[in-house]
């Protein structure tokens, strides 16, 4: 597996989770996505982080370069560009293991 950390900031006032709407509805079936995880900082909501887990990161880089998908983005990067104070930051991660309690 591979997974991904998204940092995100925050415009005040703003509220990540109609983005998080957005981006699910524009997931196709057969991505390679096991996972979306979107967190909010509890010292600092503006502070979002989104951890996204996939089959291999094979999967995940063909999933970027969907063209289908990048269209139905299209209205996510409005959105992001009004509600972010700056662009996000990617951490690329090799999942080692994975344990559920």
């Amino acid at each position: 597996m591979w997974a991904q950390l998204i940092k995100m900031q925050l415009k005040p006032g703003k509220d990540a989770a109609e983005l998080d709407r957005q981006i699910r509805a524009a997931e196709q079936p057969g991505s390679g996505l096991v996972r979306s995880i979107l967190m909010h900082d509890q010292k600092d909501p503006s502070q979002v982080y989104g951890l996204v887990v996939f089959e291999s990161e094979e999967k995940a880089r063909a999933r970027e370069q969907d063209p289908q998908r990048q269209e139905r983005l299209q209205p996510v990067r409005a959105m992001m560009e009004d509600m972010m104070a700056g662009p996000p930051e990617f951490v690329d991660l090799t999942v080692m293991e994975e344990w559920t309690g």
